[in-house]
């Protein structure tokens, strides 16, 4: 399960900003990492198979990935685009497919070898066609395989394509002002053909659709508009088969991020936590500009100290935009001092 959301400049009044909360097993550990400009002297081996290499050197990328897996369940690159995606099942069974390509892996390539959000809808169309989509997209470690088919979200600072995929067949629609996905077909068309009829889309999908779409249409949307709604728990408030997600033993947010995508000249930034956004914090990172030693890992530990702090000092990150290791600094502060200042405060400024 998860939820990805674009508003293209028209609906933001400036920039595209993106955003997705990616839900996965509860215990599955995912990490935030800067993925270097690299070049491919060799065959690449991705989740479950190798492929051939990539001719040109790759965009630096930062990602966030479950652990056991190489390809990531969104992020942005050095270039503006971004990408999310989304598990969706058709009449197709997964189960059937051989070990091939994981959306995960699909949307890392796209990243790591697209300038623009159409460059990268080829390149994941191309890759598709050529190997195909198989394999358990959770950890084969936990001793159940579950595959699944891809939706993607894909942008850049000027447009945006909604990608839906049953196989090695696929659909792409543009996006005029905003969009969101989740875990459904929503191409008229492709939905038309390809959904599953016994998938609840009714009862656990279409109520954080309706939810996303709902927020893109107040505009214009921010960054903390975003924010406020991949922590939403619906309209009573009650956490499970909600934007943020919380089904025990089943699928949670596990990671989650909110990137603005500016024309050129400024580089893309992303927001990213680890956790429940609702008891996480969101850390910016200026794309680009490589990070290391952030224990991102503690930030799904935050807690309960939101309200006297974590908030205002959120929002000042957000503003100011600090480096990761920056602002990992400034939330250690407020962690380490019992009734800490407003974080608004000088000292904990730049």
């Amino acid at each position: 399960m998860c939820d990805c959301l674009v508003a293209l400049p028209a609906a933001t009044g400036s920039v595209t900003c993106f955003a997705k909360n990616s839900d996965r097993p509860p215990g599955e550990p995912q990490d935030v990492a800067w993925s270097p400009p690299r070049t491919d002297s060799g065959t690449l081996r991705v989740t479950h198979i190798d492929i051939e290499p990539f001719s040109g050197e790759t965009f630096g990328t930062v990602l966030s990935r479950p652990r056991w897996s190489w390809g990531a369940e969104h992020g942005v690159n050095e270039a503006g685009v971004a990408i999310g995606n989304e598990a969706i099942y058709t009449t197709l069974d997964p189960r059937s497919a051989p070990p091939a390509l994981t959306g995960m892996d699909l949307v890392r390539l796209g990243l790591e070898r697209a300038a623009t959000a159409a460059g990268a809808v080829e390149v994941i169309v191309e890759l598709l066609e050529r190997y195909g989509q198989g394999g358990s997209g959770h950890d084969p470690a936990g001793g159940v395989a579950r595959p699944y088919w891809s939706s993607f979200l894909v942008a850049d600072p000027a447009a945006g394509f909604v990608l839906e995929t049953s196989g090695r067949e696929w659909a792409v629609e543009s996006v005029d002002r905003a969009a969101a996905i989740s875990n459904r077909t929503t191409i008229a068309a492709f939905d038309a053909v390809h959904r599953h009829p016994r998938q609840p889309v009714a009862t656990l999908v279409d109520p954080r659709l309706h939810a996303s779409r709902q927020l893109l249409a107040f505009e214009p949307v921010s960054i903390g508009g975003l924010m406020d709604h991949l922590r939403s728990h619906g309209a009573d408030g009650t956490p499970g088969w909600t934007v943020c997600m919380h089904v025990d033993g089943v699928e949670a947010t596990t990671a989650s991020m909110v990137a603005e995508l500016p024309a050129a000249g400024r580089p893309p930034r992303a927001w990213l936590l680890l956790g429940h956004p609702c008891r996480s914090i969101y850390v910016p990172v200026n794309v680009g500009e490589p990070f290391v030693g952030v224990p991102w890992e503690r930030f799904a530990s935050l807690p309960e100290r939101r309200a006297d702090g974590l908030v205002a000092l959120e929002a000042w990150l957000a503003s100011t935009g600090p480096p990761a290791a920056e602002a990992w600094r400034m939330v250690e502060a407020v962690l380490a001092e019992p009734g800490a200042p407003d974080p608004g405060s000088p000292r904990l400024g730049p």
